[in-house]
């Protein structure tokens, strides 16, 4: 009987609005929410939140989501003198709360509901119950995160302005008509300490997060080419030897050389490592180069190679075909955030013989790609409040690849270890893995081999699936007491 009142509530209600305080581009949750919202409940969909990158060509292609664009806090006012910071902490969020109150009250069409995203709570979930008190609307909010804990990460726990933001994060939370949450441990916390009843909607991939096929790599290392034999200032085991090919001309990449029709990929390529950052504090990224360094180190030791090997001759080696029982790795980081710059610096200054490093952001139909074309992720993310998982080693399961992630609390809710990816909590012990699970790459690396099979299987479900269980039935039941 719920279940047909339920249906009947999507029927008679049209209108959805997915509210996101940051840029949409880097939000694929919710652009997978108006995605379901509109092709699995039949809604109308509007998008309220800021630009910057481009959200996934289905979104923007899908004529019943329509996406509105806030104007941001001005940029000047962010250079303003320390002394002047308190001010700005009051400001902002009333230009913020003011400029959502204008897009949810005044410039969309009126909803039968919202889905707002939290973090940050302050001031979205006060704009969004405001709004949905004017407009005669429900708000259902799907909790990533904890604000105040994120908040806590610069100002410390123990602060006044943290513990303020905590008790408005609660005491709205508590208003909202239905709530979806990432993990069980966090269902469980805003259950016991909050007094909110939330519905776990795991991550899980959207179609476009496959494996790919050996002519989508070459054609996309063909269309990458340029940025992967990029140096970052100096010559490593990577650019050596290869400056000068036109990419446009290319049958021969990195990883793969086409002849005919047909594509192979190389025997001596290197090995290579995706790791998707926001470079903020909650990921530290040292470790990652500390374990890239320790391989470097140990490689040699193990060929019983001098340090005063010449790094050219090695490159020279290498570049000509010689094959090595550890390969050269080649991690690419993508992503944007303000420590982006800092590690670049740093990067810069490694003396590295078989490790190379490149920075770059890609679109968002190139990125399922990349993750279907490498050998292994790595994911540093630690989780602020230790309760969310993060949503990129869902996608790169998605793709078929292996993870090597830091371990907290709640990540075994999905890495299974040695069935579809392992856990490290130093750049020591992962440093130990790039050494035990690439040794004989790329033919005689089984426990790689074992984890990348692992990875495939254990996706069961994927996103239209779950959500089709778990969101649909509470925004359902939500817009049918608002109908009745």
């Amino acid at each position: 009987m719920a279940g047909k009142k339920g249906g009947e509530g999507l029927k008679k209600r049209g209108r959805a609005c997915v509210v996101v305080l940051g840029d949409i581009g880097h939000s694929p949750r919710m652009q997978y929410h108006a995605l379901s919202l509109a092709r699995q409940a039949s809604l109308e969909v509007d998008i309220v939140a800021y630009g910057g990158s481009e959200p996934h060509k289905a979104v923007l292609e899908h004529q019943s989501i329509h996406i509105h664009q806030m104007k941001q806090w001005p940029r000047f006012l962010q250079a303003l003198p320390k002394m002047l910071y308190p001010l700005m902490l009051l400001l902002k969020p009333l230009f913020q709360f003011l400029m959502l109150l204008w897009f949810l009250c005044i410039k969309i069409p009126a909803p039968d509901v919202f889905l707002v995203q939290n973090p940050p709570s302050i001031p979205t979930l006060v704009a969004v119950k405001w709004a949905s008190w004017l407009r005669n609307a429900r708000f259902i909010v799907d909790w990533h995160n904890f604000g105040y804990t994120l908040l806590a990460l610069s100002l410390g726990r123990s602060g006044r302005f943290v513990a303020l933001y905590r008790w408005f994060e609660r005491r709205y939370g508590k208003m909202a008509n239905g709530a979806l949450c990432v993990t069980r441990a966090m269902q469980h916390e805003l259950t016991q300490n909050w007094g909110i009843k939330a519905i776990v909607l795991y991550d899980q991939p959207p179609e476009f997060f496959r494996p790919t096929s050996l002519e989508e790599k070459h054609k996309l290392f063909c269309r990458l080419d340029q940025h992967l034999r990029q140096p970052h200032g100096v010559h490593d085991c990577i650019s050596n030897g290869t400056i000068g090919l036109d990419s446009h001309l290319l049958s021969e990449t990195l990883f793969t050389t086409q002849v005919g029709a047909d594509v192979f990929s190389k025997p001596n390529r290197p090995a290579l490592i995706v790791s998707s950052t926001s470079w903020t504090p909650d990921e530290d990224f040292s470790i990652l180069l500390e374990a890239a360094v320790m391989y470097d180190r140990r490689v040699a030791a193990m060929l019983n190679e001098k340090d005063s090997t010449e790094k050219e001759l090695l490159w020279k080696e290498m570049h000509d075909g010689r094959h090595y029982s550890y390969p050269r790795l080649l991690f690419v980081i993508t992503g944007k955030g303000p420590e982006k710059e800092k590690y670049e610096e740093k990067i810069r200054r490694l003396n590295l013989k078989r490790v190379a490093f490149r920075t770059m952001w890609l679109s968002a139909e190139d990125y399922p790609l990349l993750l279907g074309s490498a050998d292994l992720g790595v994911c540093l993310h630690t989780s602020s409040s230790g309760l969310d998982l993060p949503m990129k080693v869902v996608d790169m399961f998605g793709c078929g690849l292996p993870v090597c992630a830091v371990a907290y609390s709640c990540i075994k809710e999905l890495v299974k270890v040695e069935q579809n990816g392992l856990l490290f909590s130093s750049s020591s012990e992962l440093a130990d893995e790039l050494m035990m699970l690439f040794k004989g790459f790329p033919d005689e690396c089984d426990s790689l081999k074992l984890l990348r099979s692992g990875a495939l299987e254990m996706v069961s479900s994927r996103w239209d699936t779950e959500w089709e269980e778990h969101a649909k039935p509470l925004i359902s039941e939500v817009m049918s007491r608002n109908s009745s």
